[in-house]
């Protein structure tokens, strides 16, 4: 069962949350011993087990795919990714000799979308998002045409039919039903879009939620957390990541300004105070209606489990999100997490159970829900007893790694009956 050597193919390793849950779960299958490697473009790590493909071509590639994206110079914004380019990965690929390959997020130029039927090896292809069956978005916002054939895209704006999303579906389309592929989705959500894609109606779907490591990501003492990030001990602090994340309405903090903003009209004022993690304090102050902390970005699994642990509650108010790693790294530390009832947090945060999931997207409900949490000290302490016990029960790598086993195995004994 240890015996099977799984290739992991991702952009980076552990320079973005998507990265570090790919590096995650390849550790987590080392650590049950399995024989895994990573194939990263950028490499950010010391890991041996780690390998960075250095040719010229792979370090100008992020600048030179994103040329068809010039035709389009009215588009909305948003990730988009049409993976034209040639890349050198097939030849490093074969040198390792893999059982299966676990792809992640290939974008950025990474992989060509043809090169993946080249590989004729058993995938396993892990959904960080919803690139994998679109024209090339990587979150499709309100837009279905995924579950046509893409086209006439909204985030290229752009009214032809034949576009350059069509020309990436149509791509796609060909390349992806030679592949002998298992999918698997980070959330019930997530299983639910791609189900519903034109691309994998009739593909086998697994859910594993992404992992951590929970002797890692554990709850520190407060006052201790507070002290190392100097962080004041006689106020309830509220957290939120991300903050660059303002441009990007996904995220959803254009919901969170006003909510603040309500909170803060409230007896609270007084009580509460914010910390920011993954931004320092811009130059030009935002009015978030409460003293705020920007502790900048934390790029260490122990300086984030200790503002996790230093924060009384932690606010996720993403609209669309594949997964939700904040949510799912807070809860581990004890800390209860206030989200939308919807996409993939929805799987990670049980209403009133250790946290509570705010009708989608009512602000004032956001509110009710920081108060919710804040406002009765026995019942917290039952959510931060029960946030926990879900990381154990459900986000602990070698829980994730046990089930990603069990799929390879899966796709292993189906490609030899082929």
């Amino acid at each position: 069962m240890g015996e099977i050597n799984v290739l992991h193919l991702n952009e980076s390793d552990i320079d973005n949350g998507g990265a570090r849950a790919a590096y995650r779960l390849h550790e987590g299958l080392r650590s049950i011993g399995c024989q895994s490697k990573m194939l990263v473009r950028a490499k950010f790590s010391n890991n041996a087990t780690v390998m960075a493909e250095k040719s010229p071509l792979t370090k100008l590639s992020p600048s030179i795919s994103r040329l068809p994206l010039r035709r389009y110079p009215n588009r909305a914004g948003g990730m988009f990714s049409s993976q034209w380019l040639p890349d050198v990965f097939f030849t490093r690929v074969q040198q390792n000799h893999p059982d299966v390959i676990n792809l992640h997020w290939i974008c950025n130029g990474y992989l060509q979308i043809e090169t993946l039927a080249k590989f004729q090896k058993p995938l396993v292809w892990t959904l960080h998002d919803m690139w994998v069956f679109t024209g090339g978005c990587h979150y499709t916002e309100n837009c279905e045409n995924y579950k046509a054939s893409c086209g006439s895209c909204p985030q290229l704006n752009s009214n032809r039919d034949k576009d350059l999303s069509r020309w990436v579906w149509q791509r796609k389309a060909k390349t992806w039903k030679a592949l002998d592929l298992i999918l698997v989705a980070t959330s019930s959500w997530m299983a639910e879009c791609a189900r519903a894609s034109s691309m994998f109606k009739d593909t086998r779907i697994e859910v594993i939620p992404l992992g951590l490591n929970t002797n890692q990501y554990k709850p520190h003492h407060r006052h201790f957390a507070r002290e190392a990030l100097n962080l004041p001990h006689d106020k309830q602090l509220v957290l939120f990541g991300a903050l660059t994340g303002t441009s990007d309405r996904r995220k959803g903090f254009y919901l969170l300004l006003p909510a603040l903003q309500r909170l803060c009209q409230t007896g609270w004022k007084d009580k509460i105070e914010l910390v920011i993690f993954g931004a320092s304090q811009p130059e030009k102050a935002i009015d978030l209606g409460f003293k705020t902390h920007y502790v900048g970005r934390l790029n260490d699994d122990l300086s984030l489990a200790l503002v996790y642990s230093a924060a009384d509650v932690m606010v996720v108010p993403s609209v669309q999100e594949a997964f939700g790693q904040t949510a799912s790294e807070s809860l581990s530390c004890g800390t209860p997490v206030v989200a939308f009832n919807a996409t993939g947090v929805k799987d990670i945060v049980d209403h009133q159970q250790n946290g509570y999931l705010a009708t989608p997207f009512e602000v004032d409900d956001l509110v009710k829900g920081i108060v919710w949490i804040l406002e009765d000290d026995e019942r917290y302490q039952k959510l931060c007893y029960q946030a926990r016990e879900k990381s154990l029960r459900e986000f602990a790598s070698e829980v994730q790694a046990y089930r990603y086993l069990k799929v390879y195995q899966d796709v292993i004994e189906k490609s030899k009956k082929l």
